[in-house]
């Protein structure tokens, strides 16, 4: 065949042939869901909705009962996104486990994070001289509890302490969250009614300090991060130290995914739009009256109460945050607006 007959022949049909190719490869794959806020919980109970509820329950059936689960492989559990944009999945417990599922979320072309908000909830622990169950606090700071030295007591001088913070971890041991982002966060809920029970109240009556004997409120302090549940007067303490170590405030809730979350998000985003958000459901010590070991393992029916209260008034006030952003998307999808 001449070559001028190919050119007026076959070469408008190869044309032809890969713009319609190109037309059905964008017809099947939809456009990336844009997240304007994007809600991790770390576990869950039983099922996403109609039993107890654990972290994501209620988020799940305000803000997803009737969307259709998006599996994203790398992650513990599927993402939901409703039509406002707000997406959000549990991720599992642990530095390790949430960070795993974090990333692979992240870096799924289903989702554009460009101008995403992101709210990390769970249930937590807290001194009792700075908290109470059902508190609900907001992280101005995030503290790593483990990238150190760590030794046994009566291996060091009495009373000095045993934790030393090890070189080179430094850009990623202590996160100062935007404060601008944190006042927003504490303006916008301070108003939420909390829940509480019978059950906290009488459980609370047996701590001496006043900040444990409160009802439930809306706080904010540092949060630290550790895969170790950390228990006693003399543990909080030193956690109270690492805080101060790193120049962060004082420590009032202990968790175990913050700090890791953030350091994901950052890396993979560079954003400064993150919020942690958690409930206490225990204090980090006993009271006067039982040993370490009694509260670690106590017994039954003296747990501390307030377990179904907490996580409601987590959800109440996160959502009071999530909702206002989605509404008034256009001041803030390009940054955090000034207060």
């Amino acid at each position: 065949m001449p070559r001028s007959l190919i050119a007026r022949v076959v070469l408008p049909c190869l044309t032809a042939l890969a713009g319609l190719t190109s037309l059905c490869a964008s017809a099947a794959t939809p456009a990336p869901i844009q997240v304007k806020v994007f809600v991790a919980a770390m576990f869950e109970i039983g099922a996403n909705s109609g039993d107890r509820a654990g972290e994501f329950q209620h988020w799940y059936e305000h803000y997803w009962a009737d969307a259709k689960p998006i599996a994203v492989p790398g992650a513990l559990n599927p993402v939901y996104c409703n039509a406002e944009g707000v997406c959000g999945a549990v991720l599992g417990m642990g530095k390790v486990n949430s960070a795993a599922s974090m990333q692979a979320i992240l870096l799924n072309p289903a989702f554009d994070f460009s101008h995403s908000y992101y709210l990390l909830t769970g249930v937590g622990g807290t001194p009792p001289q700075r908290g109470t169950i059902g508190e609900v606090n907001w992280a101005s700071w995030l503290v790593d509890y483990d990238l150190g030295h760590r030794w046994a007591p009566e291996e060091n001088t009495p009373g000095a302490p045993t934790f030393m913070p090890r070189k080179g971890y430094e850009a990623y041991r202590v996160f100062h969250l935007n404060p601008v982002l944190v006042g927003w966060a504490m303006q916008l809920s301070q108003g939420v009614p909390l829940a509480d029970s019978d059950a906290a109240r009488a459980y609370r009556l047996r701590y001496p300090e006043a900040a444990a004997r409160r009802a439930p409120f809306v706080g904010t302090g540092t949060h630290m991060t550790g895969d170790t549940f950390f228990h006693g007067p003399g543990l909080s303490r030193q956690a109270q130290y690492i805080a101060k170590l790193y120049g962060a405030d004082d420590y009032v809730i202990t968790e175990m995914e913050a700090a890791a979350l953030t350091l994901v998000i950052q890396r993979t985003h560079g954003t400064d739009r993150i919020l942690s958000l958690r409930g206490a459901v225990n204090f980090d010590q006993g009271n006067p009256r039982e040993t370490t070991l009694q509260h670690l393992d106590p017994a039954p029916g003296e747990t501390a109460g307030g377990f179904p209260e907490t996580v409601r008034n987590i959800e109440a006030v996160g959502a009071r945050v999530v909702d206002h952003i989605v509404a008034h998307w256009p001041q803030w999808q390009d940054g955090v607006p000034a207060r």
